[in-house]
C-alpha cells in the first residue's frame, strides 16, 4: 500500500499558474480587499440563491454600517452541467463584478479544486470557504472571526478558524440510519487515527483562513475532492499554524452531491494516502512568500 501510494502520489500540487499571469486577482499579492468569501458550486442552481441572498444581504449591511469593509464573493462554477453559471452571474450584475466573480471550470475538479482555484483568485486578508448549500447561517462568520481574534497572537499573521458541527452530532445521530452513523463513526475515526487529532469536526464548509495561512496551505494542497478539508488541517498542524474549532448553527438541506457509501470510501482511501504520502516524502511541505 506504500509504494502504490507513492508512485502515484502526484510529485507537486499543480499551482493554478493562471493566476499568476497579467492583472488577474493573485493569492501571492497583498489584499486589497477585508473579506474574500469562496463558493464552490456544482449544480447548484436551486441551492445557489438562498444562500447568496443570505451572505449579499449580511455583507452589504455590514458594509452600511461599517465603510471601511470591503468584500468579494467568489463563485467558483466547478464544470457543472446546470445553470449555476448563469444564476451567478445574475449576481454580478445586480451588485457590480467588483463585489461578485465568477470563475467557471471546463471540466469539474471537486470541491477541493474549486474552493483552491477560488482562493487563489482571492484579495481578502481574511478567506472564507462557504457552501453553496446556505447550510451554516451566514451571520456566524462573526463566531469564526471571534475564533480567529482568540488566536492572537498569530504566528506570521496565520491562523485558521472552522465552523464546527460537533456540537450537533446527537441530533443528526438520531435522524440518521444506521448504517451511515456507522460510516460516519468509521470516517471519523480514520481522520483522528490519520491525520487530525485535534479538531473534531473537519469537514464543515465554513472555514476562515487568514491570508497568511491560506497561501501556506493551499499551496501544498493535493486532494482535489471531499477530503481536501482533512488534508488541509493536516498541513495546517505540520506548520504549526494555530487552529480554533467554533460551534456553528447548521441545517441540513436536500441535494447533497455525497454519495453515503462510495463516498465515504473514496475519503477513506485519501486519508490513508494522505498519511502515507507524506509519511514517505512522496507529498512535501514548501514555505511560500507573498510578493
Amino acid at each position: 500500500v506504500c509504494v502504490i501510494a507513492h508512485v502515484t502520489a502526484k510529485t507537486m500540487p499543480h499551482e493554478d499558474a493562471e493566476c499568476r499571469k497579467g492583472s488577474a486577482p493573485n493569492l501571492h499579492d497583498p489584499a486589497t480587499r477585508e473579506l474574500s468569501v469562496v463558493v464552490p458550486s456544482y449544480n447548484e442552481e436551486n441551492r445557489l440563491p438562498l444562500m447568496m441572498d443570505e451572505a449579499l444581504d449580511y455583507l452589504e449591511k455590514r458594509q452600511k454600517q461599517d465603510p471601511s469593509f470591503t468584500y468579494e464573493v467568489i463563485v467558483v462554477n466547478d464544470g457543472s452541467k446546470d445553470q449555476t453559471a448563469k444564476v451567478a452571474k445574475e449576481y454580478c450584475k445586480k451588485y457590480g463584478s467588483d463585489k461578485v466573480r465568477v470563475i467557471s471550470l471546463e471540466k469539474n475538479r471537486g470541491k477541493g479544486g474549486a474552493v483552491r482555484t477560488g482562493v487563489f483568485s482571492s484579495r481578502g486578508k481574511r478567506i472564507l470557504m462557504a457552501d453553496a448549500d446556505g447550510a451554516t447561517k451566514f451571520a456566524d462568520i462573526e463566531k469564526v472571526e471571534e475564533g480567529l481574534k482568540n488566536l492572537q497572537p498569530w504566528p506570521e499573521g496565520m491562523a485558521i478558524s472552522c465552523g464546527s458541527r460537533a456540537h450537533l452530532e446527537k441530533d443528526s445521530i438520531a435522524k440518521r440510519s444506521y448504517f451511515r452513523t456507522l460510516l460516519m463513526y468509521g470516517f471519523h475515526f480514520l481522520v483522528w487515527f490519520l491525520c487530525v487529532k485535534e479538531i473534531r469536526d473537519t469537514q464543515c464548509g465554513f472555514k476562515l483562513l487568514t491570508r497568511e495561512a491560506a497561501l501556506q496551505t493551499f499551496s501544498n494542497l493535493h486532494i482535489e475532492r471531499w477530503a481536501f478539508d482533512v488534508e488541509l488541517l493536516y498541513i495546517a498542524q505540520r506548520l504549526k499554524i494555530p487552529i480554533a474549532e467554533v460551534a456553528v448553527n447548521w441545517t441540513e438541506i436536500e441535494g447533497s452531491k455525497l454519495v453515503p457509501f462510495w463516498s465515504w470510501l473514496q475519503m477513506g482511501r485519501d486519508l490513508l494516502f494522505i498519511r502515507l504520502r507524506y509519511m514517505t516524502g512522496a507529498w512535501k511541505l514548501e514555505a511560500k512568500k507573498c510578493n
